[in-house]
């Protein structure tokens, strides 16, 4: 490693990186891969974001006050059930997600606290 180049400071990188400044509570990953998107997994992606940002909690460009990220990945190894969604840090895995589903886990889960069990497939932790 170059020890003799000068990096950014920590307050330069958070003034150009919004997402370093509050602090978030959840992250919320939608599988869109290939089995996943086979599925709907785009459509639950939205739903998440549409109703986060209804709650006002969705961090973005319109809300950087948002508790909550939401975002696409990749294949998290549920292929056969998804689409899956994961909520870090809580290491809850969801399968079978449909845009139905999205309010409960909105309500239970992020705002509330309480994983929708008839979705939760794997625990982390």
């Amino acid at each position: 490693m170059d020890e003799s180049r000068s990096l950014p400071t920590p307050e330069q990188d958070a003034a150009v990186t919004p997402v370093m400044g509050p602090a978030l509570k959840r992250q919320v990953l939608v599988c869109t891969s290939k089995s996943c998107s086979a599925n709907g997994s785009e459509a639950v992606l939205e739903a998440f974001k549409a109703h986060l940002i209804d709650e006002g909690l969705l961090f973005y460009k319109g809300n950087r006050e948002g508790e909550v990220q939401c975002l696409h990945c990749g294949s998290v190894g549920f292929c056969a059930i998804g689409p899956a969604v994961l909520v870090y840090p809580d290491g809850i895995w969801y399968a079978h997600v449909t845009p139905a589903d999205v309010p409960e886990i909105i309500e239970s889960h992020l705002k509330g606290g309480v994983p929708v069990e008839r979705l939760v497939r794997k625990r982390l932790g």
